[in-house]
């Protein structure tokens, strides 16, 4: 599948648009960053990922002047497993939801659970 990197990011901003407001509005000192492929050492196939400290894990530290946290989406490989735009649209909701859900300190056994990824 292909897609141009606007059209791509444009996705992305979609898939967060379709957050519960409860959710995006705790979404604090976050960047959302779109990258073509993983960084070197990552799974070539890696379809997104959380840097950062979760929510669940930040102990009476307020996170005054702390760097944001990240969260990543890798275009290429989503597209690789893509037919079509509406898959490419499905992926980038699943991928962004299991990224987010991260952020919220969910760890990958509840997130398969519940069906984000």
């Amino acid at each position: 599948m292909e897609m141009s990197p606007e059209q791509f990011e444009w996705c992305v901003g979609q898939a967060l648009d379709l957050l519960p407001p409860e959710v995006s509005a705790q979404l604090d000192n976050v960047a959302v960053i779109v990258q073509d492929l993983p960084p070197p050492g990552e799974p070539p196939d890696l379809l997104g990922f959380y840097d950062g400290v979760p929510l669940t894990e930040r102990f009476g530290f307020g996170g005054i002047g702390a760097l944001p946290d990240r969260i990543l989406i890798f275009r290429e490989p989503i597209l690789a497993i893509c037919e079509t735009p509406g898959d490419v649209v499905d992926e980038v909701v699943v991928t962004v939801v299991h990224e987010v859900a991260h952020y919220f300190g969910i760890d990958e056994e509840r997130i398969h659970e519940l069906g984000w990824g």
